[in-house]
């Protein structure tokens, strides 16, 4: 009995010990297959950093896109990859500088290769160029994903549009402007311009720009009802997708932050007030002109010295008189004609859609400066505000607020500056300067126009003193017998050219080669011309 108990304990304790090793093997086969994972993983990861490019993501910050009236695209916001690479990971720099040079044939690196800083061996790279790299098997290569904005006219909008910082923040333009309109909202930001007319206008201006071998030059085409900028283009610009740091002033907005003298144009604002101060008519007679007054100990005298000594009040606007437009702001008076360009936002800074805007170099008034100023001379504007100006003479005299900015509804008429009448008074005068023979603007009298205007020369001040550079502009109103459009033409120092030929465009067979004067007549006039032949059926179909 006893050995049969002690049989059947020892079996029992048998079983036991094989229960316990089963549960042991399946603990450790279950801590095997999890570390077998943690290891594959690990490898894999290993592997994947040792044979792939690293990639790095910057942080991101999109901006809205920018439109044209039309819809097009001027400015937007897409994904890039930028390419760099350290010369201390390289194993062989010699193969790969090869490869480099089959793939990036324009630029050498091999000043870069052998240095010991990180630097980029593509911004923006294309997706068929980073392939090619990844097949080199490189791995010293790092891919840095980023966002960056892409302007698809390059040069075209520089000066409207801005430029933005390496963070995507607005530092200049509309960019910077509409800086919290553009990062915070989804919706494009819709603008005036027309890019085909943006497009012919700055062609023209290029063209006559070496023409003339002007310093520097700028267009502005504006609608005189609603104040919508349709075109405005300064010279030199500059290419907004290179992100560069511009502070040569020679690539100021000459269109909205130069400010000029502008000479003879303002004789038209002369008139206007003397008009609308029911002091003259419009052939007032003013006898017995002479062709040089003195002020303060100045001599101030005709341009031309063969202007008839007497002219109606008319025909001084029309021949350009200075003397005559002396005697018409004297009859004004100081303060009205003060406030008369004052009313005609031509003496302090204009608020505009982007901030780089000039200011008005501030003068104190006196018998002089009204003497002066009458004719256009020791008063400085910008173009933007004389383009305005200009607009509110010829639109009936209401006031507009010049704008880049495309919005939905239509304006208010704003504050009447002078009656309709003597507005069309105006139109009629400045359409006689383009017409008749001793008008200044002969050369721009194009068949279906109907343009009408008044030029400008004016001696350009340097340092405080007058030299021989000068300004010259057209201001230009079209088409006169249904007033729409102004378009300011101004050149900053154009020279005389031997070769350009002169063209008639009045019916008569006739030409000329090389620029008698270095006048507006002869400069600005002649690229408003060319400008308008191009623009011209632009406006009249889609506008």
């Amino acid at each position: 009995m006893n050995n049969i108990e002690e049989n059947f304990k020892f079996e029992e304790n048998k079983t036991n010990l094989k229960i316990s090793f089963e549960r042991i093997s399946f603990i450790f086969f279950v801590f095997f297959i999890i570390t077998a994972i943690f290891a594959s993983k690990t490898i894999y990861l290993g592997l994947k950093k040792t044979n792939q490019i690293q990639t790095i993501k910057k942080k991101e910050k999109y901006r809205a896109s920018i439109m044209d009236r039309d819809g097009n695209i001027i400015a937007k916001t897409v994904r890039i990859t930028n390419l760099g690479i350290n010369p201390n990971q390289l194993i062989n720099k010699e193969k790969l500088l090869i490869s480099l040079r089959l793939i990036f044939p324009d630029r050498n690196f091999e000043k870069e290769i052998n240095g010991k800083k990180f630097f980029y061996v593509k911004k923006k790279i294309s997706p068929e160029k980073l392939e090619k790299i990844k097949l080199l098997g490189e791995k010293s290569f790092k891919e840095e994903e980023n966002i960056a904005r892409v302007y698809p006219n390059g040069n075209l909008f520089s000066h409207i549009l801005g430029q933005i910082d390496t963070d995507n923040n607005g530092i200049s333009g509309i960019e910077k402007s509409f800086d919290y309109e553009l990062t915070t909202s989804n919706k494009p930001l819709k603008l005036t311009l027309d890019t085909e007319i943006q497009y012919l206008t700055r062609q023209e201006l290029l063209k006559f720009q070496d023409i003339f071998n002007s310093y520097g030059s700028s267009a502005i085409l504006m609608n005189i009802h609603n104040g919508e900028v349709l075109s405005m283009v300064s010279l030199p610009d500059f290419n907004l997708n290179k992100r560069e740091d511009i502070s040569d002033k020679k690539f100021i907005n000459r269109s909205t932050k130069g400010v000029y003298e502008l000479g003879s144009v303002f004789k038209t604002f002369t008139l206007a007030a003397g008009l609308q101060h029911n002091v003259i008519k419009e052939d007032t007679l003013f006898e017995n002109l002479p062709k040089k007054i003195k002020c303060a100990g100045s001599s101030i005298s005709e341009y031309d010295m063969d202007i008839p000594s007497t002219l109606t009040a008319e025909e001084i606007l029309i021949r350009s008189g200075n003397i005559g437009s002396i005697r018409i702001a004297q009859k004004i008076g100081l303060e009205n004609f003060k406030n008369f360009l004052e009313d005609l936002d031509l003496l302090n800074k204009l608020h505009f859609d982007i901030e780089e805007v000039g200011s008005p170099i501030p003068f104190k008034w006196g018998k002089c400066k009204l003497a002066t100023s009458a004719y256009g001379h020791g008063i400085t504007t910008t173009p933007l505000q004389l383009a305005k100006a200009y607009a509110i003479i010829s639109n009936g005299g209401y006031k507009i607020k010049p704008t880049l900015i495309k919005k939905d509804k239509n304006l208010k008429k704003g504050q009447q500056v002078i009656t309709k009448e003597n507005s069309n008074k105006i139109n009629n005068i400045l359409r006689k300067i383009v017409t008749t023979e001793n008008g200044t603007a002969n050369l721009v009298n194009i068949d279906g126009y109907q343009i009408a205007g008044k030029t400008g020369t004016a001696q350009k001040s340097i340092k405080g003193k007058y030299s021989k550079k000068k300004i010259n502009t057209f201001a230009s109103i079209f088409p006169i017998s249904a007033p729409k459009y102004v378009l300011i033409v101004l050149l900053d120092e154009p020279k005389l050219s031997e070769s350009y030929i002169y063209k008639y465009n009045d019916g008569k067979e006739r030409k000329l080669v090389g620029t008698p004067f270095n006048t507006a007549g002869w400069t600005s006039v002649e690229v408003a011309k060319n400008i308008i032949e191009k623009i011209g059926p632009i406006l009249a179909i889609k506008y």
